[in-house]
């Protein structure tokens, strides 16, 4: 099987977090993830999944230099960022896709599907 990356884009002017979420938005989308979360794992289609904190937490870290350097924030300005993910498992394209479109409906929200790089033959 093939694993594949679903990614949840934010707007970068925003940086919403669920501590910036209304309590009774957050409580409706968490029970929507939940089950979407359930119905991946209860297929075996679930590898793992992951919230990220907005970009202006982040640390950028350079050490292919003489010493490493440390600069506050992202390394790259951009108009969206990746807020969130899900690695799943999955037979093909077609089927992860099927997945994205659960996961956009349970967080009302547009979700990227790419597929992960597999090692070439040997």
């Amino acid at each position: 099987m093939t694993q594949y990356f679903l990614s949840l884009p934010h707007d970068s002017a925003e940086e919403p977090t669920m501590a910036t979420m209304d309590p009774a938005e957050l409580e409706e989308v968490m029970a929507q993830v939940g089950a979407f979360n359930t119905a991946l794992q209860e297929t075996g289609a679930f590898v793992f999944a992951g919230g990220l904190q907005p970009p202006s937490t982040a640390t950028t870290v350079d050490a292919t230099g003489s010493g490493p350097e440390f600069t506050p924030g992202p390394f790259a300005e951009a108009k969206e960022y990746l807020g969130g993910f899900w690695v799943i498992e999955a037979d093909n394209d077609d089927d992860a896709i099927e997945w994205a479109k659960q996961a956009s409906r349970a967080l009302q929200s547009r979700v990227e599907v790419r597929a992960l790089q597999e090692a070439p033959p040997a």
